[in-house]
């Protein structure tokens, strides 16, 4: 509501004030992850916390018209946060993280749910970066083969010697998913899986990547065949 106060939670407090060093009377912008955004007046920043007031609010769109969930193997951590942070970059609609042979390990309990907090701060961070004011949602993580079992769209999986490139593919029908592999790949049976769930196997050049190089560079190529960066 304009000219509403409204307290920042601690972490965008310390952004606002430690990272961008802003005081009262600056203006800036905020947003909630829902879509739009809202200009905002600093009025007070002390040991009490950080206040703004509502001045406005602005339906701004900054969303790729490509419908596109990155399903990326669990990673180690700063891999994991890599691929995570640049897909947030990129337009990326929804991440799925996967539990594959060779994934990361992913604590159980109450730890793994930290993790997926935490990547979900990530993306966060990486929207107040970008500008994007729609956050793409974080799922919980799935076994590799059953979340093929419920993927009801088209895919696209990196495999190094797959015959086809990426740049030679038909756009496939959406919603479409990017499908990476961990650190050591998929396995063969893995890759059998979502070839049965005819998602096209292709290549990325004739090096072999890390798979947070392989994530960020996938969507960089898929938003300039089919999204925002024609």
């Amino acid at each position: 509501e304009v000219g509403a106060s409204v307290d920042l939670h601690e972490t965008a407090a310390h952004h606002a004030t430690r990272v961008l060093r802003l005081a009262a009377g600056d203006a800036l912008t905020l947003f909630d992850g829902t879509g739009g955004e809202y200009a905002a007046t600093l009025v007070r920043a002390d040991r009490r916390g950080v206040s703004v007031r509502i001045e406005g609010f602005r339906p701004i769109d900054r969303e790729s018209p490509l419908t596109v969930t990155l399903a990326q193997g669990v990673a180690a951590n700063d891999a994991m946060d890599y691929a995570i942070r640049k897909a947030t970059e990129l337009g990326v609609t929804s991440i799925q993280p996967l539990v594959t042979v060779r994934s990361a390990p992913l604590p159980p309990g109450e730890r793994g749910d930290r993790r997926l907090a935490h990547w979900r701060g990530v993306v966060i961070a990486a929207c107040e970066q970008c500008g994007r004011n729609r956050a793409p949602e974080v799922l919980p993580p799935q076994a590799v083969t059953e979340w093929l079992g419920t993927w009801g769209g088209s895919g696209i999986v990196f495999v190094p010697d797959a015959e086809r490139s990426l740049a030679g593919l038909l756009q496939p029908p959406p919603p479409l998913a990017l499908l990476i592999g961990p650190e050591g790949g998929f396995d063969a049976r893995e890759v059998r899986a979502a070839l049965a769930r005819d998602f096209h196997p292709v290549r990325l050049g004739p090096r072999v990547l890390r798979t947070e190089t392989g994530a960020a560079a996938g969507l960089a190529v898929l938003q300039s065949m089919w999204g925002d960066g024609r």
